[in-house]
């Protein structure tokens, strides 16, 4: 037994993890979490439709394609600003809006 530990010693790694660390995040925030996942997936669904890639994309939206690719991971924090520049550039409907005409 203490040869396996020895073993498994030599192969660990220097740097603790941070998984603990990142589920309790992911704990914290899955509510918002679960949004910008469903969001992603919309995204996806609808850019596979038009052939479209995350660099059109990012030029239609007028940021980098590392931020699309970002959200399309499902774990960024959109802001209302960037969820209408999604839903402009895709021709769909994240922020369910009702208005009343009077």
């Amino acid at each position: 037994m203490k040869d396996v530990i020895a073993r498994l010693k030599e192969h660990q790694s220097p740097t603790p993890s941070k998984w603990r660390e990142r589920a309790e995040w992911r704990q914290r925030n899955k509510s918002w979490l679960r949004h910008s996942q469903r969001i992603a997936v919309k995204m996806l669904e609808k850019m596979d439709e038009l052939s479209m890639t995350q660099k059109q994309l990012a030029d239609m939206m007028g940021c980098s394609q590392q931020y699309v690719s970002k959200v399309l991971k499902g774990q960024e924090n959109l802001s209302l600003e960037t969820m209408s520049k999604i839903e402009d550039c895709l021709h769909i409907s994240i922020l369910k809006e009702e208005l009343e005409m009077a």
